[in-house]
């Protein structure tokens, strides 16, 4: 046992003085490894703090809030039909559902146009009308001002709660509470201004203006109501799976829908969502990190041609070292080191730029959440540098473990 370790330092130090003489050629002998690497830490890190983003920024919605669409199947659209949830399925949901805390009606009231004017200045925007309801169940809150009243809707007040993209665009007032807003001919009071919620995926998430349904339905209309969502939240503790169930029960049947209908609707989760999200990003992750993952097998290829090259150069250092008594696995095992340790250094060199490159990104991404370095994506690198340091060293160190120590001798 002794001997085999005595050998192991003797075979690792004669690698690592060979690798520090020729430090140029050690040097770029690992660059390809260093390349590979920061890429695939740089494409991981990347996508992994995008994905923390828009989670967090899901999170923000609501785990348990639930959204009722209409849905309309490629052959009904074949068809020409197109389903609608109306403002009557609403209220008779929110009538005879059970163990829902809050419940609202939205719609975009595309009917009253996407102009917003302030002064001499306009912009466009998406215009929501919903009830005081939507605050708890979107988590919405005022920077400035008040949201929606259960009275604003019941006497169909002009007033709007307007995001902060819609008040910066027009050049508002920092307290643009109590101003004065065109709607296409039709003057709405500002009585709040949202905090602020960022961009996601390049999708200003601060662009709208809320306004009460009532005034939104007058002003335009019963037509503007023939296509809602519905959204909800379960009371604590409720079975999700049950109010389903019992609201597709409700909606079949004031549809008339029989049991070989498909349903006219269907019901987004933010944990749905979130789901489908984190297996689009994993997938995009996966594909990304193997297609830049090539430049690995490239540098491994690259030790192998530099060992060799190294080999040839270092025959007779090699038949001066058996003539004194090296073994052929001392020598296999010294080259063999070699080349794990420049496979190595040139993954550990690897992370840390493939870092930096991430974390200079991150500066230009939305949210604040920081570059993450999955452990898995450490341990991958690593062990793939490592396996690649030992496949191909492999035949330069048998090549040089083989070699004549008389032929090595005379080699010129």
């Amino acid at each position: 046992m002794g001997n085999v370790l005595h050998g192991f330092f003797q075979s690792t130090k004669a690698a690592m003085l060979a690798i520090t003489a020729h430090g140029m050629r050690s040097a770029l002998t690992t660059l390809g490894i260093i390349i590979g690497v920061a890429a695939v830490i740089t494409v991981v890190a990347i996508m992994e703090s995008l994905s923390t983003t828009i989670t967090d920024q899901l999170d923000d919605l609501g785990s348990d809030m639930v959204t009722l669409q209409a849905h309309t199947n490629p052959e009904q659209e074949m068809l020409g039909q197109s389903n609608k949830l109306s403002y009557d399925d609403f209220l008779l949901l929110k009538a005879k559902t059970n163990n829902v805390s809050d419940m609202t009606a939205t719609m975009r009231a595309f009917s009253l146009g996407t102009s917003v004017q302030y002064g001499r200045s306009n912009t466009q925007t998406q215009i929501i009308g919903t009830d005081s309801s939507y605050q708890r169940v979107i988590n919405t809150y005022p920077e400035l001002g008040r949201f929606l009243s259960e009275s604003d809707d019941l006497r169909r007040r002009r007033v709007a709660f307007i995001g902060s993209s819609v008040a910066e665009k027009l050049n508002m007032p920092s307290d643009p509470t109590g101003e004065f807003i065109n709607l296409s001919g039709d003057w709405f009071r500002v009585i709040g201004l949202a905090e602020k919620r960022g961009k996601l995926f390049g999708f200003d998430q601060d662009n709208y203006i809320i306004a009460p349904f009532s005034t939104i339905r007058s002003l335009n209309g019963s037509q503007v109501t023939d296509n809602i969502d519905i959204m909800f939240r379960p009371s604590k503790g409720a079975s999700l799976d049950k109010i389903k169930a019992q609201m597709s029960q409700i909606l079949r049947q004031k549809h008339k829908l029989s049991g070989d209908d498909v349903d006219h609707f269907k019901f987004v989760t933010a944990e749905k969502t979130k789901k489908q999200f984190a297996e689009i990003t994993t997938a995009v992750t996966l594909v990304a990190g193997g297609v830049v993952s090539i430049s690995l097998l490239v540098g491994g290829i690259g030790i192998m041609n530099i060992m060799l090259v190294s080999v040839t150069e270092r025959t007779k250092e090699i038949g001066i070292a058996k003539a004194l008594g090296a073994t052929p696995q001392f020598i296999l095992f010294q080259f063999l080191v070699e080349a794990l340790i420049l496979s190595l250094l040139g993954g550990i060199i690897g992370l840390a730029i493939g870092y930096g490159l991430a974390a200079m990104v991150a500066m230009f991404m939305p949210g604040d959440g920081g570059i993450m370095v999955p452990m898995w994506a450490i341990i991958l690198s690593l062990g793939f540098t490592t396996a690649i340091g030992v496949v191909f060293g492999l035949a330069p160190a048998i090549k040089a473990s083989k070699l004549n120590p008389v032929d090595a001798l005379r080699y010129e």
